[in-house]
């Protein structure tokens, strides 16, 4: 399993039409020629690795400190693999904003085609996002969710959110296959610039406070209530994470009637909670707190090249005809291969076989353009 977490900056502008288009024919190509020589489970496995991806975006054309890197290289390839879903055995859902929403309903469109049960893979979209932005508070709201699966069920999530006080984006990466909780270390890679304190759930340290959050939603609700209304006179330390404005009595009361009449059986189920938000959980946690003294974690999960330059120019201006001949010869390698000529697909492999050999051997590749 290989998921991670990465920090951008967020950066200005967007991707000009002329660049997107180009950004598409050549996301297409490279997700033809995974799927030729590895198949559609090697897309997930890459598209999960936040390394890998960061230096898909900029193999497409964008700038590593640019946090749109994330929804246009998502958007690019699934508009690229747009009427060869069939073909490559690959399905992509979601997007940006209201494209998030339609998820749920763009994976079972997919999967009527298919002919496969869409509620696990419904399940994992909302569940990944739920984590990301209720269980892990770390300071950003999801915007972009982005759901790419196999015709087997395999899949991998690529959401972001903001984080407007810093103006830093964090980048989530999930990958459904060796995924043994979603409550539990989801995250397998972390990579981000800076770490700070986070009300984590979904770390190994709360797995009691899981616990006790699940119990306390079975109680009635009067009593939690009754327990939350004293807070204000508590002293609390400054630099505790959890405090009374964390509570909305009214929304809290509204969960804890749904939880005590449909027990939840584990901290998943009760995640999935319809109206169980960020706020209510904090204070859901505050309470498992006072009253089992399962206190919840709090650390923070988070632990280039250029091919074709970047948008603004930087390091250098995008090379148009560098870029349409990088699309042809993916292009023209795997026609030849059909047609049994491989010798240019046969070149592709020995530069990644070098390339591999040289990351191992911890050598610069020489110099030169």
């Amino acid at each position: 399993m290989r998921t991670g977490i990465a920090h951008l900056p967020l950066h200005g502008g967007k991707a000009p039409r002329w660049l997107f288009q180009r950004m598409t024919r050549l996301a297409r190509e490279i997700a033809c020629h995974l799927v030729a020589e590895h198949g559609p489970q090697e897309v997930l496995r890459r598209l999960s690795d936040p390394y890998w991806f960061q230096a898909f975006g900029c193999v497409l054309g964008f700038d590593w400190h640019s946090s749109g890197v994330t929804t246009t290289a998502c958007g690019a390839l699934k508009e690229g693999i747009r009427g060869l879903e069939q073909e490559l055995g690959l399905y992509a859902a979601g997007g940006k904003g209201a494209a998030s929403r339609r998820t749920p309903d763009q994976i079972t469109a997919h999967c009527e085609r298919t002919g496969h049960d869409p509620a696990p893979l419904v399940q994992a979209s909302r569940l990944s996002a739920k984590v990301d932005n209720t269980a892990l508070q770390d300071g950003y709201t999801l915007y972009h969710h982005s759901f790419f699966f196999t015709a087997d069920g395999q899949w991998c999530v690529v959401q972001q959110g903001m984080n407007d006080a810093d103006g830093m984006a964090r980048r989530y990466h999930w990958l459904g296959s060796g995924l043994r909780s979603f409550v539990e270390e989801p995250h397998a890679a972390i990579c981000c610039d800076r770490r700070q304190a986070a009300l984590n759930l979904v770390d190994r340290d709360s797995a009691a406070a899981r616990a006790a959050i699940t119990e306390i939603s079975r109680t009635p609700d009067r009593d939690v209530t009754r327990l939350l209304a004293e807070l204000p006179r508590l002293d609390m330390p400054r630099h505790h994470l959890l405090d009374a404005r964390d509570i909305r009595p009214g929304q809290l009361r509204k969960v804890l009637l749904h939880t005590y009449e449909h027990p939840p059986a584990d901290f998943q189920a009760l995640l999935a909670t319809p109206g169980l938000g960020p706020k209510t959980l904090r204070a859901l946690a505050l309470a498992a707190e006072l009253v089992y003294g399962s206190r919840a974690a709090t650390r923070d999960p988070a632990a280039y090249a250029f091919a074709h330059g970047g948008k603004d120019g930087t390091p250098y201006p995008v090379d148009r005809a560098r870029y349409d001949h990088t699309i042809d010869t993916f292009r023209q390698a795997l026609q030849q291969a059909r047609l049994g000529r491989g010798e240019r697909l046969d070149a592709l492999r020995r530069l990644g076989r070098w390339a591999s050999a040289v990351e191992r051997a911890g050598a610069a590749p020489p110099s030169g353009r």
